[in-house]
């Protein structure tokens, strides 16, 4: 919905915001909002045009810049590169000497005549194909999208900031055809329709630039839901090229999820709204291609592939969007100094990794079993394949606090994703710890929310102290663990504490995927007739082999489409995300005769190695495992 208010009372209210003992920053004249506006009515080859008005300069440089980095992606995006035809306009309409001084920075002399900058930006998803911008490409729930029925607005990729006004505030256009479906979590402060009805322009107020940066938005044919999740209100925007998907049937699922994580993070609670932007990608060559989601403060943009069936999607949504979610508890509650006074050009980064990712990736696995939304098998075949990846792909023995303070470095860069594998297992062993030394009353969620109240929000600590701080509030196991495993480089003996909650990593019958077993697929292709075949390991997969399925059977069709190597990742994904209960009908091929199955969809195991429940474990172990998985 769009509200209209009082332009005069709005003015008003500005500038009442800005008298409250702020002091005039030394290079402007005035303490007005920076004025921005994005023009989408006036979309060019993908690009959308940006003015930026920052008031009256008494200095006669300034310094203007895109983000090199943004939080939350701990690599390099350089969102300047996206950015052509950049002018600076004097009040006479003549253009001003601009320097640009490296990707994203652009020095502008005479800048006490500067009236307003104008440039275009590029969106980033259409640079994802091979052959794209440079070798990095933002990763797609941190990039921008600009098509004629969608925009994804990550307005990090679109305003930027003067060096020394990033605290200023800023009021924010966004002209759109007036049809256009619109969400942000941004203050809106007007809207206004055009003479002729046909564009809309919607103005927005960001107390500083972080703000901007935080509150991503999405415009075109999208759908919203919003509902109630206790005391906070969720706003669910979903973009479906092909109407595949929807809002109203992702609702269920998320409501469900969320509803859960209030319940398991009981009075925590660190925003009264928050929003989710799901992209699905419908796999064109220009399509986004990096699936996952970007964490906001109090949002979440999040792309996946518009191909995935309804269950297959509700439980990704689940596992991607509770990840996001956790962290209202960190960074948003508990954050170093690094995070708090973040520099988008020159970042220096926290040396707790472990901490904003793997704690929050722990959260978003341990709580499914917590609140019933998976079964302890389930959740011990998440922790045993989180094991295996950290030390399959991975280096097991590299301190995880030099990795983190050295992200956007060799060798480091390429560790990073082990902070969703092995940075979710060194949470989950201080919570066996610390439920251990506590006699089950206390875990890491209650550490989390200890050392919330005692930071929060605009509390930063200081990044060299937190190990010795968490020792003091918790206990010297937790510091030796830390201490050894964390800032060390000792690999964790996972045996030693599965044995403190009467588990085991044993042989035996394990459930397993219906196209990957062991993280390795069950089929392979032939390049020369386009066709894809079953590998020897089928005759390990329970639900193949009960159903005829031998080595080297070509795939023919699945559900009546035909299996080729062009259509293979999305075919075999829907394999991947089979439920029990379905119906499938797959053709194949053996010797060159048709051979149908046509079943319902079983639980499929193999025999292998992974984490089960002692079948001797001692009473104290059982009550210790209850406390574990249970709080």
């Amino acid at each position: 919905m769009n509200f209209k208010f009082f332009p005069a009372l709005i003015a008003a209210g500005m500038v009442l915001a800005s008298c409250g003992g702020a002091k005039t920053p030394a290079d402007l004249a005035t303490t007005l909002p920076i004025e921005t506006s994005i023009n989408l009515t006036n979309v060019s080859d993908d690009k959308a045009p940006v003015t930026i008005n920052p008031g009256r300069f008494v200095t006669e440089t300034v310094t203007y810049r895109l983000p090199r980095v943004v939080q939350g992606t701990y690599s390099v995006s350089d969102f300047g590169k996206y950015v052509e035809d950049f002018k600076a306009i004097d009040y006479n309409g003549n253009e001003l000497p601009v320097t640009k001084v490296d990707t994203n920075t652009w020095t502008i002399s005479n800048a006490t005549q500067l009236d307003k900058i104008t440039y275009l930006v590029n969106d980033t998803f259409d640079q994802e194909k091979v052959g794209g911008i440079g070798k990095e490409v933002p990763f797609s729930p941190s990039g921008t999208n600009i098509e004629p029925k969608n925009y994804v607005l990550n307005l990090h990729g679109f305003i930027g900031y003067f060096d020394s006004l990033k605290n200023s505030q800023y009021k924010l256009d966004v002209t759109a055809a007036a049809d256009f479906n619109r969400t942000s979590a941004l203050q809106t402060i007007s809207s206004e329709a055009s003479e002729d009805g046909k564009s809309l322009t919607t103005s927005y107020f960001a107390p500083r630039y972080f703000d901007i940066t935080d509150n991503p938005m999405m415009y075109g044919n999208l759908e919203v839901e919003e509902f109630e999740v206790g005391d906070i209100k969720i706003v669910l925007s979903v973009y479906s090229p092909n109407k595949v998907h929807s809002a109203k049937s992702l609702k269920e699922t998320v409501f469900k999820m969320m509803k859960a994580q209030k319940a398991y993070l009981g009075d925590i609670n660190s925003t009264p709204r928050y929003d989710i932007y799901l992209y699905l990608s419908e796999g064109k060559e220009d399509s986004a291609k990096g699936f996952g989601a970007l964490e906001h403060h109090t949002s979440t943009v999040v792309v996946l592939p518009e191909s995935m069936d309804e269950d297959a999607l509700a439980e990704s949504m689940t596992d991607v969007v509770s990840h996001e979610f956790f962290h209202i508890v960190t960074p948003l509650s508990v954050h170093s100094e690094d995070v708090h006074y973040f520099d988008y050009n020159k970042p220096t980064f926290s040396k707790h990794l472990w901490m904003y990712e793997g704690i929050t990736e722990y959260f978003a696995t341990l709580f499914q079993v917590d609140q019933d939304l998976v079964s302890e098998a389930d959740f011990y075949n998440k922790i045993y394949e989180k094991i295996q990846l950290s030390k399959e792909r991975y280096n097991d023995a590299m301190s995880f606090t030099i990795m983190s303070e050295n992200v956007l470095k060799n060798p480091y860069k390429d560790q990073y994703a082990n902070v969703y594998q092995k940075g979710a297992l060194i949470g989950m062993c201080v919570d066996i710890l610390m439920r251990e030394a506590s006699n089950g009353n206390r875990g890491v969620l209650s550490l989390m929310k200890e050392l919330s109240n005692k930071y929060g929000k605009s509390k930063p600590f200081e990044d060299d102290k937190l190990i010795e701080e968490i020792t003091a509030m918790t206990y010297p196991s937790i510091g030796a663990f830390l201490n050894t495993h964390v800032v060390g480089d000792t690999p964790i003996n996972y045996i030693e504490f599965f044995n403190k909650v009467g588990l085991e990593i044993a042989e035996g019958k394990v459930e397993t995927n219906y196209i990957l077993m062991n993280n390795a697929p069950i089929v392979s292709g032939n390049p020369e007739n386009g066709t894809i075949f079953f590998t020897e390991a089928v005759e390990k997969n329970s639900f193949w082999a009960d159903n005829g399925a031998k080595p080297n059977d070509i795939i023919k069709s699945v559900g009546g489409t035909a299996l080729t190597m062009l259509n293979a990742n999305a075919i075999l994904q829907q394999i991947f995300s089979w439920k029990p209960g379905s119906d499938v009908e797959i053709v194949l091929v053996r010797d060159g005769e048709e051979i149908v199955i046509k079943t319902k969809v079983t639980k499929t195991y193999t025999t292998g190695e992974g984490l089960m429940e002692k079948a001797d474990a001692t009473e104290a172990q059982k009550t210790l495992r209850k406390a574990w998985l249970k709080g």
